[in-house]
């Protein structure tokens, strides 16, 4: 990458697990001889690489012991990778768990003394941002009262203001972005965006996915020390909450991505109705407005299903053809039919096929699926039916929240 600041490549982190804390012991002496071994690894990450460019904003998301304050410690310097490399150019602020590095037993000042050492920053350059750090702060006189003393409030504030005041080309968060009360946080706000309108460099790991979107340009989706994507911060963002949706293991959610590629079959093929009783249902697409297939869906884009069936028994009146849109946690978004609408499907013995056009296609970023049923004219009796016939995504950038955008317009000033 291009001025790129911020490089780890294939790094690897591992954690040695015991079982009883006598292993530990047990291993480090040697007993049972040198190729005996009383833990197993543990991965905290797994070969991950990864780049960041200078004015980049990277959020990295993921579950609970994904990996993503190990890589952010291991940035910081505050651990060391088991393997791989690490590099990063300029200048670092940290926050990690707010208030690591304070001594209780210092006064506030001592402490934003010692915070200034550990991030190599002189005594002279941090005594010119003291004042800057007491009035982002706001703690008064307990500046020289240690911070054993401090409320949870005052303690949150000095640690952020101390952090954030520094000038860092790279700042580096972890969870830490709307600390202490409401007005603390709309000064962490503004000060977060001061930096963002200055060109620095962000990586922040939270939880709150909305942040993600506001704020970055780009994501990192880790998931049990694996880089599972990085990209578009929108895609990433709707995949991972797809995911959490889905309750599937990591492989089995990643493998389904490429189920939907159906092998194409000539209309020739459909003459053999051998083994059919009624109807079957024999192939969907979902093209663009070209008729050229497609498996994921820019929100707002027209898209066409076109259902391809086979006719054993053309006695059956008035069948209904329907179609439904389910979120990937099963959750049920949108169900139409023929009958609702009104129209009659083809059905005479052999080949047939209809088209259902969405003009403009407004679900929120995701994760979806189709369903496709063929019922009697009352819609009870269900004749074939097929769901999760297709799976697909659709990819929004981040206009809106819930479950569909409507169309709206605005008005100010009446």
């Amino acid at each position: 990458m291009k001025n790129a600041v911020v490089k780890v490549n294939h790094v690897t982190k591992i954690y040695k697990m015991y079982d009883d804390p006598k292993d530990r012991f047990k291993e480090a002496l040697g007993i049972g001889g040198k190729e005996r071994t009383y833990s197993r690894n543990y991965y905290a990450l797994n070969d991950v690489s990864f780049e960041v460019g200078k004015g980049e904003i990277v959020g990295i998301v993921g579950r609970n012991g994904s990996g993503k304050s190990t890589i952010l410690k291991i940035l910081t310097g505050v651990l060391n990778q088991t393997e791989g490399n690490v590099g990063v150019i300029g200048k670092v602020a940290a926050l990690l768990e707010l208030g690591a590095g304070f001594n209780m037993e210092y006064t506030g000042r001592k402490n934003i003394y010692l915070n200034a050492t550990m991030m190599h920053i002189s005594k002279k350059e941090i005594e010119k941002k003291i004042p800057d750090i007491l009035e982002f702060a706001d703690i008064g006189e307990f500046i020289d009262q240690p911070v054993k003393t401090y409320s949870s409030g005052m303690f949150v504030r000095l640690a952020f203001a101390v952090a954030i005041n520094v000038d860092p080309d790279i700042l580096i968060v972890d969870e830490a972005l709307a600390v202490g009360d409401v007005r603390f946080q709309l000064k962490c706000m503004d000060k977060f965006r001061e930096f963002i309108e200055a060109g620095k460099t962000i990586l922040f790991v939270t939880h709150d996915i909305n942040s993600v979107k506001r704020f970055c340009n780009r994501a990192i989706w880790l998931n049990q020390g694996k880089l599972i994507l990085d990209g578009n911060t929108d895609e990433v963002t709707d995949r991972y909450l797809d995911f959490l949706k889905s309750e599937m293991p990591i492989d089995q959610y990643m493998a389904q991505k490429n189920d939907n590629i159906a092998p194409e079959k000539s209309r020739q093929q459909v003459v053999d109705l051998s083994g059919i009783d009624i109807v079957k249902i024999y192939e969907f697409h979902m093209m663009d407005s070209a008729y050229k297939d497609i498996q994921e869906i820019q929100h707002g884009q027209k898209v066409i299903l076109k259902v391809s069936y086979l006719v054993a028994d053309d006695s059956i009146e008035n069948p209904l053809l329907g179609v439904a849109i389910r979120r990937i946690d099963n959750e049920y978004i949108c169900g139409i039919n023929t009958k609702l609408d009104n129209i009659r499907i083809p059905w005479k013995k052999g080949y047939n096929e209809i088209e259902l056009t969405y003009d403009c296609f407004n679900l929120i970023g995701g994760e979806y699926y189709f369903d496709v049923g063929i019922f009697d004219q009352a819609g009870i009796v269900n004749i074939d039916y097929r769901t999760k016939i297709m799976t697909f995504f659709v990819k929004m950038d981040y206009i809106g929240e819930g479950v569909v955008i409507l169309n709206h317009r605005w008005k100010v000033g009446v």
